[in-house]
């Protein structure tokens, strides 16, 4: 059809470590080949070029850095598989964001409360589904889904997120931040793409994001309906860095994503109660750490 974007099968993906590891992976399981890269905006755009990529992937980069690289795309011709420029900016400014999902119907969080991230794929053509509610600890430690936030509760914010990813007409994976403060709620901020915490819902729902985001951005439609994608169990996502020689030796529950020879890792547990979910990331953590480092990181 004219006027339609150039079919992909070759492109740069902007990542290294676990994040790069599992795009390598969905990409090639839709039959797309993956060079990975990093380096500045024009010097990704460049390598692509050499490398004939016809398109661009920002990876896990946040919305500063993946406007920078969206606009250096639109320079080069080359196509970038994110969010356009415009909301990127808005994403990246904060306050115009806001202003956005003020206009669309969502209230406005206040500057104190618990914050809760949700992840929402959209392809374009109408549909939107949100994933798992989850909750960042600390920079290490993620989990889901949240025991002090009902299911009524959760699929309220999902459906009031999927109500701002619909007006923004976003194709694609995001995520919306809430801040909640007992009966009060409201949105806080939206950042673009991965956010390296896919794992928590690949092990909750089946589902991949990873893939699917890619798909859609290639102009898929979305498969699955809402009503499939409730979370099933518990999990917990812990960022680490590992020494070359460490070695987990798996068992129930437990999966570690970490690209060869790097030290960056992550590790998921996940079980049926937040308890087996819990004791099973503490084994994991001794294998990977030892009992010290285990105990300093508060798991116990």
């Amino acid at each position: 059809m004219s006027g339609s974007p150039p079919a992909v099968s070759r492109l740069l993906v902007v990542a290294g470590g676990p994040g790069g590891l599992r795009l390598r992976q969905a990409c090639g399981e839709l039959g797309l080949t993956a060079i990975l890269a990093d380096g500045s905006a024009e010097a990704l755009v460049a390598r692509a070029r050499e490398a004939g990529c016809q398109a661009l992937h920002p990876g896990e980069e946040d919305a500063a850095e993946q406007l920078a690289l969206a606009e250096a795309c639109r320079r080069a011709g080359l196509r970038f598989l994110g969010p356009p420029a415009t909301l990127l900016g808005a994403m990246a400014e904060g306050g115009g964001m806001r202003q956005r999902m003020r206009e669309a119907g969502l209230p406005l969080a206040a500057a104190a409360g618990r914050e809760l991230r949700m992840s929402l794929l959209a392809d374009g053509q109408g549909r939107v589904v949100y994933l798992a509610p989850r909750q960042r600890l600390h920079e290490a430690l993620s989990v889901a889904p949240l025991g002090w936030l009902t299911a009524e509760r959760g699929a309220y914010l999902g459906r009031l997120a999927g109500q701002g990813v619909a007006a923004l007409g976003l194709t694609g994976l995001v995520e919306v931040r809430f801040r909640v403060d007992g009966n009060r709620l409201g949105f806080a901020a939206m950042a673009p793409g991965l956010t390296g915490e896919e794992a928590l819902d690949e092990a909750l729902t089946g589902l991949d994001p990873v893939v699917e985001q890619l798909r859609v951005l290639l102009g898929g439609r979305l498969r699955e309906r809402q009503p499939r994608l409730a979370p099933q169990g518990h999990a917990r996502l812990w960022h680490l860095s590992l020494l070359p020689a460490t070695r987990l030796s798996g068992g129930p529950g437990l999966r570690l994503d970490r690209a060869r020879g790097e030290g960056g890792a992550r590790l998921l547990a996940w079980g049926r109660r937040a308890e087996e979910a819990r004791d099973r990331a503490r084994r994991g953590l001794v294998e990977l750490l030892g009992e010290a480092e285990t105990a300093r990181l508060a798991l116990a």
